[in-house]
Formats: C-alpha cells, structure tokens, sequence
C-alpha cells in the first residue's frame, strides 16, 4: 500500500494528479474538452429519439444482451450501421475499451505476431497484452518501417496490424490507402479503430477507410457511439459473420454485462441519419479547422496533427499547460489539459476538440484566450 500513496504522491508533485470534477450545464459557454465533434449532443433529433425510446422501454435495458437486454432499438442500430458500412455485419458493444478489449484477446493467439502503431489507445494496448502474443510497435505513422517489419517477418507466423485512423492526442493519422496495399502484399488481420474518425470524414461521413477506401481490407473496424454520434456505447463492423456469432458467443465483455439503454441505441441511430443527410457539416466544418490550425501556426503556436478535430497545441511542461487551461475556464472556455503519462514527458499539451457548429465569435473568443496565455507566459 505504501507504493501505491508514493506513486499518488508522486503524481502530485509532477503536476500529473487526477481527480473528480463535476461538470455543470452552466460552466462554461463553450466545452471543447469533449468529442462531441458534430455538436449533436442536444440536438433536438437525438433527443426526441432517446425520449421515445425511454417511454418504450423504459430506461435500461435491464439484462445482458443474450438474456432480454437486446431489443429492437439495438437491431435497428446494427442494421443501420451495416447499411452504413457496405452491408458488413455489426454488434454494437456498451463501449469502445469493451470492444477493443474482447475482439483483440479472441481473435489473436499466443504464438501470433502483433504490429502495431506506437500510439495506439490504452484500450487496444491491454487488449494486445492479455492475447500473449508477440508486440512489435512501429514508429508512429511510419508506414516504411511497417513495411520493413512485414518483409521480415511475414513469413513466419500470422500477422495482426492494430492502428487507428485519427490518433486522439495528436489528432493526425496514417495513409490508409497505403496500409491496405501493403495487405495485398504481405498478408495480415487489420484491427482498424475508426472513433475519432467517425462523423467528421468521408463523403457519408462513416470515418477515413471510406475517404481511402480502404474498408474492403479492414478485418475488424472499431466505431464509437459516444463522440460524433453523441450517444454512448461503441460498435464493431466485420469482414465476415462468423466473427460477429464468435464474439457473441464467446466475449465476456459482450455476453455477461447489461447492455447499454434502447435509448442510447435510439439516438445513435437518429445521429448516424443526420451525419449521412447532412455532407455539409463535414465540408465547412474541416475548412473552419484548417483556417484555425494556420491562424495559430501563424502566431507561432506548436500546432501538430491535421485537418481532423483534433487541435493539439503543445506547451512542454505540465505546469504551463494547466495555467493555460485556467485562463481558457476563466474565459468560459473549456479545453483538454493533457499531460504525461497520457502523452509523452515535455509534450504535455491544451487538446482542442472542435465542433462543426462552431461560428466566427466562437474562433475569435478561442485566438482571444490563446493572447491571453502569451500575455500570461511572457
């Protein structure tokens, strides 16, 4: 026990505590600590959905999903999502570490190798570690030095390659074109998770496989309901059936808990039609992003990443980045104070999670608060 108070003692002094806070409706003007990207939290379509869904079956599902917790809420989502992801078989999960954990240990023996990218989720990473298979992590997003790891050791043993698509602290992701060709040459099992992808990418908004169209090489695609889709639980999409009837039959993660509230599945469902009637969002919402990001590099702000909604600004040490973050809450701004371990030492970080509703007062307040910091710093 007295390990464990050093460590939290330890945490203290390297400004790396965690605690509790609860969040009030009132708190702040503008959360973008979030990952509700597409703002469809309170949008009156996935309310409506979850309301309806409550008077039919009241507010939980009450049991597992093989015992009385499955109802048509959740058919109707599955088969949406497979409608969504050219006809492929789903199963929606009551999150995504429940997800990534259970597909990763069933479908990945002792003796496999893993390849998997250095800065994959905590999820996929206890996943890996619980199969017993061999991990080799490649250099993030280094498509070249997979390649080099597939040339060795393809031959050898089977090959599961575990990525994302958008990373969720550096908001940048891999050419998944380019992944998928390296499939057609050098086998492997593609274990691809699409959650801070979905909503924000692809012409129906269904994540980055379809913007590289790449869905036809990915094995097992690991969605989120809780970020663009503003609900909660996840959901996986299959190349085959037969690994959907295996995890409904052998993942403990899916067979022995109460499944997530028909009401949750209900607005998921109300989400996902918004996202595809409504391409728009998606086109104005990544110009506003790109035009944000190139205002801050301008200023000379250490901005990393891409066009997703993910705006990371680095701040080096975990002291500077919660002052910073105080001064946004102050102005009635809420960002991500993103410190190590979740990142590494000295790239401690303000993580921006943009919203596609966001209006032109709404950038001028986030560059206002961005002056203050440097005030503050100087």
């Amino acid at each position: 026990m007295n390990r464990r108070i050093e460590q939290l003692e330890a945490r203290k002094k390297n400004a790396a505590f965690r605690k509790l806070s609860a969040r009030h409706s009132t708190e702040v003007s503008l959360n973008l600590s979030d990952n509700d990207t597409l703002g469809l939290r309170n949008h009156s379509a996935l309310i409506e959905a979850a309301q309806l869904a409550t008077a039919k079956w009241g507010t939980s599902s009450s049991a597992s999903p093989l015992i009385s917790g499955y109802t048509e809420a959740h058919a109707e989502l599955e088969q949406r999502l497979s409608n969504w992801y050219s006809k492929r078989p789903t199963l929606v999960w009551n999150s995504g570490y429940a997800a990534n954990q259970a597909v990763l240990k069933l479908f990945i023996d002792r003796g496999d190798l893993i390849l998997a990218d250095r800065l994959i989720h905590n999820s996929l990473i206890s996943g890996i570690l619980q199969t017993g298979a061999r991990l080799i992590r490649f250099r993030h997003n280094d498509l070249d030095h997979l390649e080099t790891l597939l040339k060795k050791h393809h031959a050898d043993r089977t090959i599961h390659l575990v990525t994302e698509s958008v990373y969720s602290m550096d908001g940048d992701y891999p050419d998944l074109q380019k992944i998928a060709q390296l499939k057609s040459k050098y086998p492997f099992n593609w274990f691809l998770d699409e959650a801070h992808a979905l909503g924000w990418y692809g012409q129906t908004g269904s994540g980055l496989a379809e913007v590289f169209n790449a869905l036809e090489q990915v094995d097992i695609l690991i969605g989120t309901l809780g970020k663009a889709l503003a609900s909660s639980g996840a959901f996986t999409v299959f190349r085959e059936e037969w690994l959907r009837d295996y995890c409904i039959n052998e993942a403990g993660e899916f067979i022995y808990s109460t499944y997530l509230p028909p009401a949750s599945a209900a607005a998921a469902s109300a989400a996902i039609e918004l996202i595809q009637q409504h391409p728009e969002w998606r086109t104005l919402a990544q110009a506003s992003a790109s035009k944000f990001r190139q205002t801050l590099l301008k200023n000379s702000w250490d901005v990393p990443g891409t066009e997703s909604a993910i705006v990371p600004v680095l701040c080096g040490d975990s002291e500077t980045t919660l002052k910073f973050g105080s001064i946004f809450l102050q102005n009635g701004v809420r960002v991500g104070a993103i410190r190590p371990p979740t990142v590494p030492k000295g790239q401690a970080r303000l993580r921006i999670s943009l919203k596609s509703n966001l209006t032109d007062q709404d950038y001028a307040m986030l560059h206002g608060c961005f002056e203050q910091c440097r005030t503050a710093h100087d």
